[in-house]
């Protein structure tokens, strides 16, 4: 399972053999498409192939379509036109425009069916080599945005579309996609008495377990750099009576786990720093809980919060210049703190609810998420980093009617979508929401429960 994972996480080769594109700017505002998607026509792609090669080559088209497919409409950017609107029967002209292209396919044909962009691909499999080749055209103006050709192995044809949907975002709105992106997730899928640890894609493939414990393992944490994997494990040590809550660093390119914190209680909820030396984390050892500053060898460094006597300082999370956000009880309930990296300048930013937790800073440290509670149920809130200009991102209940709990926010490396877990199937699913709360969908989709996905970076 290890080295299937490490499979996944070496570069595949993938690059683009040619790249073009005309000057114009950015096609697409980010938030226009609150108010007004844009129309995008994606014909199937061309194989070029003999049709003799069977069918084996011909899914791989497909799987290319479906992921990029997918990518696209969660961007929220794009509304496709029907296949069965089209007015050229794009299996018989080439991928480029006439009149330069003898077979090329007409401007006119599109623009007719209003579309703002248009999107000719093919492929090709030699051997175990396969080559996509794309182009990106913006209709109103008969203009090429970019084109590419993607060339790495046939087992990285997911990967390489998840890299050409990042491109098309790049192109049109000048700011790259979330799609090489990965979630790692305690879950128990293992089995329904653990929880273990599985790294998946953004959208839920490729689904790997990287702890076997046979215990219960969570609250993990991506290094900025996306290598390593810090998380806290109920592991019994040889010699001991008790299992402790044990904080352990997973090296995906090594495959090496160590031990890196074991003091006597609490040892949980690791937030690597921007330099990626540091984790900062809650220790307990036998008093209330408290956040404090480790080397990853588990070396401490300082504790960050002190108290007050008697308080809960848990969930620290560290934007990416540094600031800390936390929850705290220390006014009675738990709510949202934030403070400078050394614990300096602590802000209480949440006033209302019953309990918020769960903190996630926006990669450009401009908004926080966090889980509210209100009532029985935990909702998803989005808020500026002083605690003003607040959302809800989520409202559902479950089949027997009774609200749905929404918990562990997590921001995508774009800032444009936050994922959670929900119980409203009956189980802890994972979901992604638009950052401003108009679209939902759902990433996980078995009949398992998901605590704690947290996004990475993109991973090239």
């Amino acid at each position: 399972m290890i080295k299937q994972l490490l499979a996944l996480l070496l570069v595949f080769g993938i690059f683009p053999l040619f790249a073009q594109a005309q000057t114009g700017g950015i096609y697409i505002k980010l938030g226009e498409a609150r108010t007004k998607k844009s129309l995008l026509a994606l014909p199937a792609l061309q194989y070029f192939g003999s049709p003799s090669s069977g069918t084996k080559n011909q899914s791989v088209g497909v799987e290319i379509f479906n992921t990029i497919t997918n990518d696209l409409t969660v961007s929220a950017y794009f509304q496709f036109i029907s296949q069965s609107a089209f007015l050229e029967d794009t299996s018989k002209t080439g991928l480029t425009p006439a009149p330069g292209s003898p077979n090329g396919f007409k401007f006119q044909s599109w623009s007719a069916i209003g579309a703002d962009f248009l999107i000719r691909a093919g492929y090709s499999i030699v051997g175990d080599e396969l080559t996509l080749e794309t182009y990106l055209y913006h209709v109103p103006r008969a203009n090429l945005i970019a084109g590419k050709k993607y060339k790495g192995p046939v087992s990285s044809a997911r990967r390489i579309a998840h890299t050409f949907s990042n491109d098309v975002l790049k192109a049109l709105t000048g700011k790259e996609g979330p799609f090489l992106s990965k979630v790692v997730a305690s879950s128990d899928r293992a089995g329904a008495q653990t929880k273990e640890i599985f790294v998946m894609d953004w959208d839920g493939a490729n689904m790997d377990q990287v702890s076997s414990h046979r215990s219960i393992s969570i609250s993990p944490a991506w290094s900025p750099d996306g290598k390593k994997i810090a998380y806290t494990s109920y592991v019994k040590r040889v010699g001991a009576k008790f299992r402790n809550a044990d904080m352990l660093l997973f090296d995906l390119t090594t495959g090496r786990r160590s031990l890196i914190s074991y003091r006597q209680g609490i040892n949980s909820g690791a937030a690597f720093s921007p330099d990626n030396r540091h984790i900062y984390l809650t220790i307990s050892q036998g008093n209330s809980p408290d956040i404090y500053k480790m080397t990853l060898d588990g070396t401490l460094v300082g504790k960050i919060t002190n108290g007050p006597s008697g308080a809960m300082n848990v969930e620290p999370t560290i934007s990416n210049d540094g600031k800390l956000a936390f929850s705290s009880d220390r006014a009675g309930r738990p709510m949202i703190y934030t403070a400078n990296g050394d614990g300096s300048a602590v802000k209480r930013i949440t006033f209302a609810g019953v309990f918020n937790s769960s903190p996630s800073w926006s990669p450009d440290g401009s908004k926080i998420a966090f889980a509210g509670q209100s009532d029985d149920h935990f909702d998803i809130f989005v808020m500026n980093a002083d605690g003003t200009g607040m959302i809800r991102l989520t409202s559902a209940k479950q089949p027997n009617g009774k609200w749905s709990s929404n918990e562990d926010p997590s921001f995508s490396p774009d800032g444009r979508f936050v994922m959670y877990t929900s119980n409203r199937t009956g189980k802890n699913q994972i979901y992604i929401s638009t950052v401003d709360g108009t679209e939902e969908r759902r990433v996980t989709t078995d009949n398992y429960n998901y605590y704690k996905p947290k996004w990475s970076r993109n991973i090239e």
